[in-house]
């Protein structure tokens, strides 16, 4: 399934959907952190649609819900444009922004796949609703929101949900989950690798079944990849820091198995905050994680 001849990279500068501004930069920092170089350096053919309009803070308000009008607005229109990138047979890149961007993303997917099979790498899991959220904070109820949770103006942006299916989804780096989470994933059936499961098993273990389980009768795969999934030490740009993370080689190991496997026919790269960054360091990295993804080797 991947890849297609042209990759098109789509920014996406939205953060209001985070708990800490800054995310809004991440693409900004992402291209100045020398991606296009990088990409040429591998040859691939790329087409930068440019950043896509975000809408103003127009002080929308719901009871339980930070920038719900907003993120409406973003996620409508992200998803127009995913759909466009697919219809013209082309690779989306998207790059955030925080993580309430892959509503959007996936509800343009949806369009075009019927079975999506997707990849969470994260620390989180996002499968919050309005009633669980302790910070109402819109970037951890994403994966929700493809699921059917959640409140109906999010789930019914045009293919946004339900329209993800608990078995296709696997969620990767996980280790910060709240209670309705940890039931959800349980009842739900969910696959969820754990730091834990990553110790226990090695990543190449855990790729090889996340791989089997998200192309089982699926017709596409999106990979969702959070920086904060990293480790804060190598990986200190992003605004929900929890410690003991993926390390650098397990990344990149990760996203070259995924490259092998030729079956990932997305991916969207969110939550780099460089106001939190050390010297572009995270934006830096984010950049070698793209190119993993897109068939960078040592040898």
């Amino acid at each position: 399934m991947m890849m297609t001849e042209t990759v098109s990279l789509l920014s996406v500068p939205f953060g209001y959907g985070a708990g800490r501004h800054g995310s809004e930069m991440g693409p900004q920092a992402i291209f100045n952190a020398g991606l296009m170089r990088q990409l040429s350096e591998l040859q691939i053919p790329v087409q930068d649609e440019g950043p896509l309009t975000v809408p103003q803070h127009y002080n929308s308000t719901h009871p339980r819900l930070k920038y719900f009008h907003e993120i409406i607005e973003l996620n409508t229109n992200l998803a127009a444009k995913v759909s466009e990138i697919v219809a013209r047979n082309s690779f989306p890149l998207v790059l955030g922004g925080d993580h309430s961007i892959a509503i959007g993303t996936y509800a343009g997917l949806a369009q075009h796949y019927k079975n999506l099979g997707v990849i969470w790498f994260d620390a989180h899991a996002d499968l919050n609703t309005e009633d669980s959220s302790p910070s109402g904070n819109i970037h951890g109820m994403s994966l929700g929101v493809g699921l059917g949770r959640g409140p109906d103006l999010l789930t019914q942006i045009k293919g946004a949900g339900p329209n993800l299916k608990p078995e296709n989804i696997v969620l990767i780096g996980t280790r910060q989950l709240d209670a309705g989470e940890k039931e959800y994933i349980r009842s739900s059936g969910i696959k969820c690798f754990t730091m834990h499961d990553i110790d226990r098993k090695g990543m190449s273990n855990v790729m090889d079944e996340a791989m089997s389980i998200v192309t089982r009768g699926t017709d596409g795969v999106h990979l969702s990849f959070d920086i904060d999934s990293l480790d804060p030490l190598e990986a200190p740009g992003t605004g929900t820091k929890i410690p003991g993370g993926v390390s650098y080689r397990e990344a990149h190991f990760a996203l070259e198995l995924m490259y092998e496997s030729r079956k990932i026919t997305s991916a969207e790269f969110v939550e780099v905050n460089p106001s939190l960054d050390a010297g572009n360091k995270t934006a830096r990295l984010t950049v070698e994680l793209i190119a993993s993804l897109l068939g960078q080797r040592i040898l």
